[in-house]
């Protein structure tokens, strides 16, 4: 089945006005709605909402993050969701952060390859309905077990960037989840995770004619991302070391205005899906055509009303 997804909340709309896009997306050709963890939402509530909004949409969270939630409460969080959607949740984790687990959640940021490994093989264990009581390397859990298992119990996903996480989540998860990439960089990333795992990725698209406003916007949203470690180092990785190094450096000068400015254009319009909806539809095919299995739009606001892109780039 082709998969087609959105990410909620929609920029600028509130969660309790999403009611009538959700029941719309299915007519519209959306198969997933996806939901982010940042500094607004938490990634399970609007999916708590959606569940019974639009019962035949699946959901996925991309993603939970595993250093803010002890393992048993995820595993419930998960359980939840699980119950109100039955077959048709994916628990999405990962590491995120140390801004958002250290500086935000006042929380230990250390070995993140190894706690979402063992975060993924307690998760699998739990929501089975099993009970645990194991001493994992980076925490330890004791006589936990679900009071309401599901069945069946979700599919776990990993976000990954670099190779040894993506190969984890070959190994260990249901789905391989990434982001910030262009379709060119699939094929790579296909290479790491195989050709029998799910590979989904958010992709950002900014649906405006309007290039010179679709690129500063663009450009906003790369500075904020690509200036963080992981990021930097996944590009680095994909080979965009040299064209982002003026961006980091003027980064690094705390000089934020010519950070943005050195962004090279093609590296804007490698990253970020902008034009018309149907321009856009088709990059986002291009993903998929590369080797994508699920591309996860997310909306960047232009001032625009985002329900109307979101119809407008459904692919029915």
């Amino acid at each position: 089945m082709d998969r087609w997804g959105i990410t909620i909340p929609l920029p600028g709309v509130p969660l309790a006005r999403h009611r009538e896009i959700v029941e719309e997306l299915p007519d519209l050709g959306y198969t997933d709605l996806w939901t982010s963890e940042k500094a607004g939402t938490d990634a399970f509530t609007p999916l708590a909402l959606a569940s019974q909004w639009a019962p035949g949409l699946r959901l996925g969270t991309a993603v939970a993050q595993v250093y803010t939630r002890g393992p048993a409460l995820l595993a419930m969080n998960a359980a939840t969701l699980a119950g109100l959607a039955p077959g048709r949740f994916v628990l999405g984790i990962g590491a995120s952060s140390p801004v958002i687990v250290r500086k935000w959640n006042a929380t230990e940021y250390a070995t993140p390859l190894r706690r979402v490994r063992d975060t993924l093989r307690f998760l699998r264990t739990a929501l089975a309905g099993e009970r645990v009581s194991e001493d994992y390397e980076t925490f330890s859990v004791r006589d936990f077990r679900l009071e309401h298992p599901v069945d069946p119990p979700p599919e776990l996903a990993l976000a990954a960037l670099r190779p040894e996480m993506l190969r984890l989540a070959a190994r260990e998860a249901d789905c391989a989840i990434t982001n910030w990439l262009a379709p060119g960089d699939v094929p790579r990333i296909r290479k790491e995770v195989g050709q029998d795992i799910e590979l989904a990725a958010r992709v950002f698209v900014c649906p405006t004619p309007d290039k010179a406003l679709a690129r500063r916007l663009a450009r906003r949203l790369i500075t904020g991302y690509l200036t963080v470690p992981v990021y930097a180092a996944f590009h680095e990785w994909l080979g965009r070391g040299e064209a982002l190094a003026p961006m980091h450096e003027a980064w690094s000068r705390g000089d934020r205005r010519k950070a943005m400015e050195v962004i090279p254009d093609e590296v804007v319009d490698d990253l970020v899906v902008h034009g018309g909806p149907e321009h856009c539809r088709a990059r986002i095919q291009s993903y998929v055509d590369s080797g994508l299995s699920t591309p996860i739009i997310a909306l960047v606001a232009t001032g625009d009303c985002p329900m109307d892109h979101v119809r407008k780039l459904g692919p029915s």
